[in-house]
């Protein structure tokens, strides 16, 4: 009997045993191959980021090499420097680097980008490089000739001792450190980068880093019974419902306060609030919704009767985004036959019965003024289209206040129409005739201006 069985099974756990030493072997192939593929890519970028970043200091060596009057040499050098610097800024986030501070060094590329790219899409020949924005070229050469230098130390380093970027990752994830010449070489370029001194970016660079300041605000800071009683009046829940406050960033800049309302009908609701002056944010019901009943344009109305209600007037709903059984809808405040477009109000609706479910209110909120000074357009509205496509099919026009590459307010006629198969809005310039921008319109959005 015994000899029977292990004639049976010894040949049953011979072929087992090297199955499982097969697929041992197999999968510790597959590993190593993933670990090398890995490793090969961290590779790449970490050289790419080092030529490339050489590549930008020549191009800014180029760009000032020339005269001043070299306007198209100029918007070559600083169009090659944008793109390579967005280069630079994709190889870095292919890096291991999210647990290693990097983030001077990756601010300072961000900065040089917007720099170029603002600076060359200008019209050089009404708008030549200032004084300012040669000081600061002088400055990112000599900087990125430093950046570059220290790169290279790591790269040598690299080549020449023959290390790898897994051990950085591993090093990083299990928070041992210790000796490392990647890691220490890239918190020395971050080091030096922070020892910069600041530079005069000019204001459409520095516009898109300067957080909006709650200084901007009017109004006197509000107390926690203030944020009830203001939830209580904006969600209709009646003065019985319950209502926790919860206040956010203690001891910064931006504090705020969270009300949660639970509303008569079983359902929760969300209030946002600034301390300063007691503005309304965002608002959320979290509501169930129901399948799509409604039309878009029932939903709009119903949004519209919301603001109003609510003490928000003259707001135009400008664009239109549906999912499934939701829809977001924007809404810009309408001044003198102007859409004041910084002015914005995004409302989220259900679909199920057009209601009103959520409103996120921030740019409103730092962007209002209760009576603006909007300027008069130096060109026609004629003049204006004679600049359009001869083939853009105008479907209609209006007046429209935008924000431009600098953050500037620009008095624009906004036309909306269609070419080549779908639908536009462009934004003349009305002093200069130039487009400030174009942009597409989905199909949800399609009838509405």
């Amino acid at each position: 009997m015994y000899k029977r069985l292990s004639a049976i099974l010894f040949p049953v756990a011979t072929i087992l045993l090297i199955g499982a030493l097969v697929w041992g072997y197999q999968e510790n192939k597959e590993k190593n191959a993933i670990l090398i593929n890995a490793e090969n890519q961290y590779q790449r970028a970490f050289h790419d980021l080092s030529y490339n970043m050489d590549r930008i200091h020549s191009e800014l060596g180029n760009t000032l090499a020339v005269s001043s009057t070299s306007q198209g040499m100029h918007r070559k050098g600083l169009m090659n420097v944008w793109r390579l610097t967005s280069e630079a800024q994709n190889e870095i986030s292919q890096l291991p680097l999210t647990l290693l501070p990097f983030n001077k060094t990756e601010e300072f590329l961000s900065r040089i980008s917007n720099f170029a790219y603002k600076t060359g899409v200008r019209d050089f020949t009404k708008e030549p490089l200032s004084d300012n924005e040669v000081k600061t070229l002088k400055s990112l050469y000599a900087n990125s000739g430093e950046i570059t230098k220290d790169l290279q130390h790591v790269q040598n380093k690299v080549i020449t001792n023959s290390l790898r970027w897994m051990d950085v990752e591993t090093a990083l994830a299990t928070n041992k450190v210790g000796d490392n010449s990647i890691i220490d070489g890239f918190k020395t370029v971050d080091k030096k980068v922070e020892s910069y001194p600041e530079l005069d970016w000019g204001p459409s660079v520095s516009s898109i880093y300067d957080r909006r300041s709650v200084k901007q605000l009017a109004g006197m800071p509000i107390s926690e019974e203030d944020v009830k009683r203001k939830a209580l009046k904006f969600s209709d829940a009646g003065n019985q419902a319950k209502v926790q406050v919860t206040k956010n960033g203690s001891g910064t800049e931006w504090v705020s306060y969270t009300a949660k309302v639970k509303h008569p009908n079983g359902h929760m609701l969300s209030l946002d609030f600034t301390e300063k002056g007691g503005q309304l944010i965002s608002y959320t019901d979290e509501r169930k919704v129901g399948a799509k009943k409604v039309s878009v344009q029932d939903a709009i109305d119903k949004g519209q009767q919301f603001l109003t209600k609510k003490g928000y007037s003259d707001m135009t709903v400008v664009s239109a985004d549906q999912y499934d059984n939701l829809a977001n809808f924007s809404f810009v405040r309408e001044e003198d036959g102007v859409l004041i477009y910084p002015e914005k109000i995004t409302v989220r609706s259900a679909m199920d019965n057009g209601d009103v479910i959520g409103f996120q209110a921030s740019d409103f909120v730092y962007e209002h003024q209760m009576k603006r000074q909007i300027p008069q357009p130096k060109m026609s509205l004629a003049e204006a289209e004679k600049v359009l496509n001869p083939e853009f099919k105008v479907l209609y026009h209006r007046k429209a206040l935008i924000k431009n590459d600098r953050s500037e307010d620009v008095l624009c006629y906004e036309f909306g129409g269609r070419i080549n198969g779908s639908q536009y809005r462009i934004y003349i310039n009305s002093d200069t005739g130039l487009e400030e921008t174009v942009e597409v319109v989905k199909d949800a959005q399609a009838g509405i201006k």
